[in-house]
């Protein structure tokens, strides 16, 4: 995001004494908003203020826009991310140096229904917790948790309470501003030392933690500019990349031609190439697939995860039917080919979000189980898991010189970054051999001496 600022004298209309009011404009990726300051000058004052030597009260006028503009450069710099809704509230909103224009109030949303909770109230405690005043980061956590389960995104809705329980334990339900810099340093060693945490999993918490202070933010409850911990010269959250652990194509061979002893291992090894097959298919697209998603010779679906932010725009992805994925539809796939008709007896029509969600969490445990075995039989030491068949799709397609635009294409990403987070690095020994390629000029060693 591109964030300037600049103090300009607006010369579109003119008021008394041939004088113009002095604004701060600022552009954000070229949407720009003007904010009048108190101060108006004439052209020829305007013109005056970069001058060496100007009247004392020129030079009061100097000093008080360069503060402008120096606090607002800091706010712009500490935001993240910036918008010119928290600008405006949080820098603008009671500035002394600034006209106040008068507020616009917000017609108050009123809800036609009550969100039925009980079928959460289990994996939830939050929902029935004792919130002290609404500076607190309960009541915060519980409100951005509702809005999850009403959309039905119960895996993000879990990970927002397990956040919240981590927090509780370091130090209970606290105000926004007792997390400070300061707080937020001794809970990433409270859970990297005393809980054994990775600090991939601190980071994962605390981006929850900042998704909770911009709503607060939002809602104003709090201001940014009076207790916001994260940003540059702040608490940076801990980042890492994780090395994935993609199967070579002669590891995907050994579990093809593998014959399972039970018929649960046959069945999760027949569940886990399906996905390897259909595009590195994640379960829960697995689960919702229906017959309609047939197309002829191809899958089309869109997937889960991204139906609710592409909404506007549905990012279609196309598979095509192989021989093994015809087979393990027909083995496993509902006799009722109804067009709305689940392919797969995983979910049923009328199983809540929570319910559909634990299911899928019971196929996920099924098959990650039976692909342990197998790979353990086989002397793969790599986890097989529903993460690794995706990963390994991608990463036998690139190194088999497909470009990065088609597996980005074939995954659904909309973003090219994602799908290179996703493919997997050359293992030691690849880099070895091309490494070796270097001095292919030079001369065998000769062995027998």
């Amino acid at each position: 995001m591109s964030v300037s600022i600049a103090v300009i004298l607006d010369t579109r209309r003119q008021k008394k004494a041939q004088k113009y009011p002095l604004k701060l404009r600022v552009t954000v990726d070229r949407k720009v908003e003007y904010y009048p300051t108190i101060f108006d000058l004439t052209e020829g004052e305007y013109q005056k203020l970069s001058a060496p030597r100007i009247s004392e009260e020129l030079q009061k006028i100097r000093s008080q826009l360069k503060k402008i503009e120096r606090e607002a450069g800091k706010f712009i710099e500490d935001a993240d991310p910036f918008t010119l809704e928290e600008f405006e509230r949080d820098f603008i909103v009671e500035n002394r140096l600034f006209r106040q224009r008068r507020a616009k109030k917000e017609p108050i949303a009123v809800s036609k229904y009550e969100f039925d909770i009980r079928p959460y109230e289990k994996q939830f405690p939050i929902l029935h917790e004792i919130h002290p005043d609404k500076d607190y980061i309960s009541l915060t956590f519980l409100s951005y948790i509702k809005r999850l389960l009403e959309e039905g995104r119960i895996g993000s809705a879990l990970n927002y309470q397990d956040t919240y329980n981590s927090l509780k334990k370091f130090r209970g339900n606290v105000r926004f501003a007792e997390i400070t810099v300061s707080y937020l340093n001794q809970y990433e060693q409270w859970m990297v030392i005393e809980r054994k945490r990775s600090r991939t999993t601190v980071g994962i918490k605390l981006r929850s933690l900042r998704a909770v202070f911009n709503e607060a933010i939002e809602n104003g409850i709090i201001r940014r500019d009076k207790c916001y911990p994260f940003g540059r010269r702040r608490y940076q959250l801990p980042t890492s990349r994780n090395v994935k652990k993609a199967l070579d194509l002669v590891e995907v061979q050994k579990i093809y031609e593998f014959e399972p002893a039970t018929a649960d291992e046959r069945k999760a090894k027949d569940f886990w190439l399906f996905c390897y097959f259909a595009n590195g298919m994640n379960p829960k697209d697995f689960a919702h697939l229906q017959y309609k998603n047939i197309d002829g010779e191809y899958l089309s679906f869109v997937r889960a995860k991204t139906e609710r932010t592409g909404r506007g725009n549905p990012k279609t992805i196309t598979a095509y039917i192989n021989d093994d994925i015809r087979r393990i539809i027909g083995t496993y796939g509902n006799p009722n080919r109804r067009p709305d008709t689940f392919i797969f007896s995983i979910i049923e029509e009328g199983d809540n979000p929570m319910r559909r969600y634990t299911l899928i969490k019971e196929l996920i445990i099924f098959i990650n189980r039976g692909m342990g075995a197998i790979a353990s039989q086989l002397g793969i030491t790599k986890k097989v898991t529903n993460i690794v068949s995706r990963h390994t799709f991608s990463t036998v397609l690139k190194r088999s010189g497909v470009s990065t635009e088609f597996i980005q294409e074939s995954l659904g990403h909309t973003d090219k970054r994602t799908t290179e987070n996703y493919l997997d690095s050359f293992e030691k020994e690849v880099k070895k051999q091309f490494a070796q390629k270097l001095t292919d000029f030079k001369p065998a060693p000769n062995l027998l001496e």
